[in-house]
């Protein structure tokens, strides 16, 4: 810094720590790069725990890169990946399942997205987890007791005890468990095929949700042959919304890698909007076939150009032994849209956690290790009620723990660092 960073005052005194200093970054001939603001910040009191500078700047990519120049002359070099965070953590400043909540922050495109990674990066889950933890390690230090006092012969209580504490820890992480659903809603959105025939008014819902033109809408059917991925915000919830080929027999090459798409966009997706054309004279037909080759079956059909249809066959139109959910719909006039985004939000709130806590798991990687906790303790349990060798019990309970252990990163590896940072922003 002293190097690169000249004050305004042109005092030359050596800078002091968590004071911020106005000034200018000048290159090797003493030109001004930029007018900015710096403060340094000592070890032990900064984000990484190291010694730290921070440069405020004006934004804009060339004066960032020019100043970035300069500062790589003096043999410095860019942050890989997340590699603040990791230091971070390495530092002891923040716990694993925190340090990962730091780029849920940072990619969270919603209220709910926001809320639950805040509370998480403020330690709600690893606060539950080392509950949980402290919970095992009593009951494990106390079998381990056992172990070593093997001429004290246990009681039957003793491990009717054990059972039911290690049948609690249990019930405890499944619920964390069950809460991922939600959470990997609320981290990655809920995702919505919008599919039907050629023609049938797909591109036009597309638009129509997002608000925008952003999809080909053309009498010509075949238009869509790819598929286009668009992002809204339903009431707090992140909605990915596809709007996929349309699907019919005999189409060309090209249709036909669409459908192809199409088809396995359905089928990983949390809801299928199958749009129907009702101005077909054949549309009832049409449907059962198609619904015969949808592999998804949350599907929500969307009886579309009811804006076409007199009045007096609109009463004739009755989908009820389908036994799915059906609301008549025009693209063209915007009937049926109130109604759509409420059966849209209901459907996620269906599958939605009870957010009164903030507590979810949003992370696959915590959810696995929690699976696998479960695992070892449904094995010590049993081996308690088969009346096994206490030695087995504590061997299964260990290897649950340091299962926990891996999520808050009291156990870890270069491996598992190298897998969570990397999907890190630079310089996060």
């Amino acid at each position: 810094m002293e190097k690169i960073f000249r004050r305004a005052d042109h005092d030359t005194a050596s800078f002091a720590p968590f004071h911020l200093y106005y000034g200018f970054i000048v290159d090797t001939r003493g030109d001004v790069i930029d007018e900015v603001t710096m403060v340094e910040m000592p070890a032990g009191h900064s984000y990484t725990g190291q010694s730290q500078a921070e440069i405020f700047c004006h934004g804009g990519q060339f004066v960032l890169r020019r100043i970035l120049e300069e500062i790589f002359r003096y043999e410095v070099r860019p942050a890989e990946p997340g590699e603040f965070t990791r230091r971070a953590f390495l530092a002891g400043r923040i716990d694993l399942a925190r340090a990962e909540a730091v780029a849920e922050m940072v990619s969270a495109k919603t209220e709910y997205a926001y809320s639950t990674a805040k509370h998480n990066l403020l330690g709600r889950l690893s606060e539950k987890i080392d509950t949980i933890r402290i919970k095992a390690i009593d009951i494990l230090a106390e079998i381990e007791a056992s172990v070593d006092y093997p001429e004290e012969e246990l009681e039957v209580a003793d491990k009717e005890k054990w059972a039911d504490i290690i049948g609690s820890i249990i019930s405890d992480i499944k619920k964390l468990i069950e809460t991922y659903k939600a959470g990997r809603i609320i981290k990655e959105g809920y995702r919505i095929a919008i599919a039907g025939r050629p023609n049938a008014g797909k591109s036009s819902l597309f638009n129509l949700l997002l608000n925008q033109n952003r999809a080909i809408v053309s009498p010509t059917p075949g238009t869509t042959r790819d598929y286009l991925v668009e992002w809204i915000d339903l009431n707090g919830f992140a909605v990915s919304l596809t709007d996929t080929a349309g699907l019919r027999k005999n189409p060309g090459l090209i249709e036909k890698a669409g459908q192809k798409s199409a088809m396995e966009i359905m089928e990983d997706s949390d809801l299928v909007i199958w749009i129907i054309d009702i101005t077909e004279k054949n549309w009832k037909r049409q449907l059962k076939d198609d619904l015969k080759k949808i592999q998804n079956r949350n599907i929500l059909l969307l009886l579309n150009k009811i804006d076409v249809v007199k009045r007096k066959e609109k009463s004739s139109i009755n989908m009820t032994q389908n036994e799915l959910n059906d609301i008549l719909f025009s693209c063209q006039t915007g009937d049926g849209l109130v109604e759509l985004r409420t059966e849209l939000l209901k459907r996620i709130c269906d599958n939605g956690p009870d957010l009164t806590d903030r507590l979810v798991v949003t992370s696959v990687r915590h959810k696995n290790k929690l699976e696998q906790a479960v695992k070892y303790f449904k094995r010590g349990f049993k081996n308690i009620r088969k009346n096994e060798s206490p030695e087995l019990v504590v061997f299964e309970l260990r290897q649950a723990v340091n299962e926990i252990d891996e999520i808050t990163g009291r156990i870890y590896n270069e491996e598992i660092l190298d897998r969570i940072f990397e999907r890190f922003c630079i310089g996060k």
